[in-house]
């Protein structure tokens, strides 16, 4: 075990990684707190509203990962040309991440538009959730393309070092969000009343006030990602053929892994509103334990993408070991905490009695497992992503959702008629096989690859 954790307080590297993270976990904090305090918003309307948002927002949790795997391929590159002072190199991908990113988001708009119906019938049968999921549905549909953009600067601003510009255009469109979800919810100040509609409306003015600050910002700032668009869209062929075969593993990736977990939530939406409403209530609040580790894995895979492009290998390795250690760590304390606070954090939400039980239940299991699927997420997105390994974190992710968990989910919805937190435990045991897999990988270091090369040619 004393190949893979380590931990010395090395002044210099928590430094790097916390003067890179901090802006992140920030960011991420603060959105999650005001997406719970959304969620707990609609909760004083009972359980459709929340199911309907819940269910409403799986195309955009699709589209989310979709635009994050071609964000984290491109970060990939940009990570280790920043590392080698290549900014044409830095442009040419910003380029493809914006033409690849819009690409995805108008089918899904089209989608979110034109079927909301349609594609709501696919997780519940509710009537009542539909209703209220299509509404919300044709508001926020129009926010996905001005999300695709934001995704694309972002990633480009983070792998260059520069954390701030996103956290602070992010915070201030989270806020204004959340004071407008509260007068749109339940009509104040004379405004209607709009219940879901107004929670979606609040979204797309507030995901367009952040696209419009992060993209002006990135140009008068000067910033690697203000590109004259001459040079985002001097792509070649070869520099082409190099960014697919490295970014489309982890889009792909991203997208078959968004659609398994999908899949769970059709299954605990088939078990009943009140499983579904808890599945929601504790991701809620499970994104929120995962703000510090989001923002470590990131860091993290800026950190070893220079490094590698830097030709400092070994200091990629060790910076690697450190962080997994430290993020188990922190991990087995924030999932401490769940266990503990459980129960007080679920008064806070007006729903039926049965819905706070199975919640709970939830977050039980969340709590004991939270470490091994924090390890996963720094091992397979902060460490062999980071190296180039994309193509392993492809197999990795994808066998065990599709080998393991996606089935597990049906056999204990749709055979066992097992309640929902027991699919739930069912389905966590993927990410143990995740877990041996991934470390073995890891101390074997053929994930680290000096992958600017690809792109040479046309550099």
């Amino acid at each position: 075990m004393r190949r893979i954790f380590t931990f010395q307080f090395d002044r210099v590297y928590l430094r790097a990684l916390f003067t890179l993270a901090s802006p992140i976990i920030i960011q991420n904090g603060i959105s999650s707190s005001l997406n719970a305090i959304d969620v707990m918003m609609l909760g004083q309307m009972g359980e459709v509203p929340v199911a309907a948002v819940g269910l409403a927002n799986q195309v955009f949790f699709l589209l989310t990962f979709m635009l994050f795997g071609v964000s984290s391929g491109a970060a990939i590159f940009s990570a280790q040309f920043w590392g080698k002072n290549d900014l044409p190199g830095i442009r040419r991908v910003l380029g493809l991440a914006l033409m690849f990113n819009t690409g995805a988001a108008l089918l899904f708009m089209l989608a979110a538009l034109v079927l909301p119906r349609q594609v709501l019938a696919i997780y519940t049968a509710d009537p009542a959730v539909i209703a209220a999921g299509t509404g919300y549905l044709r508001i926020v549909g129009w926010s996905y393309l001005l999300t695709a953009v934001s995704f694309s600067f972002s990633s480009t601003l983070r792998a260059t070092g520069n954390v701030r510009l996103p956290m602070a255009a992010s915070v201030l469109a989270i806020t204004f969000k959340t004071g407008l979800s509260y007068l749109l919810i339940f009509g104040k100040l004379g405004l209607p009343a709009l219940g879901v509609q107004g929670a979606a409306l609040a979204t797309l003015l507030a995901r367009a006030l952040e696209c419009t600050v992060l993209v002006t910002a990135a140009y008068r700032l000067k910033t690697p990602a203000g590109a004259p668009l001459r040079e985002l869209l001097d792509v070649r062929r070869d520099f082409l053929a190099g960014f697919l075969k490295l970014a489309m593993p982890v889009a792909v990736n991203e997208t078959l892994w968004s659609l398994g977990i999908s899949v769970y939530n059709f299954a605990y939406a088939r078990i009943g509103t009140e499983s579904i409403a808890a599945v929601n209530i504790a991701s809620t609040m499970e994104s929120l334990a995962f703000v510090i580790f989001i923002g470590i894995s990131d860091a993290t895979g800026i950190l070893i993408g220079n490094k590698i492009g830097a030709g400092e290998q070994e200091n990629a390795f060790l910076y690697a070991r450190r962080t997994i250690t430290l993020a188990t760590l922190i991990a087995l304390a924030v999932g401490a905490l769940i266990l503990l606070l459980r129960g007080p954090l679920l008064t806070l939400y007006a729903v039926s009695d049965q819905a706070i039980d199975y919640a709970s239940r939830i977050l039980l299991v969340m709590g004991f497992t939270l470490w091994v699927r924090v390890s996963n997420m720094t091992l397979i997105v902060g460490v062999l992503r980071s190296g180039g390994d994309t193509r392993f974190g492809l197999i990795v992710d994808i066998g065990t959702v599709w080998g393991v968990g996606v089935p597990l989910a049906l056999l204990g919805v749709f055979a066992l008629h097992l309640p929902v937190y027991w699919v739930y435990l069912m389905v966590m045991s993927e990410e143990v096989i995740k877990y041996v897999l991934s470390l073995r990988r890891f101390l074997s270091r053929r994930w680290m690859r000096d992958v600017t090369a690809l792109g040479q040619s046309s550099a």
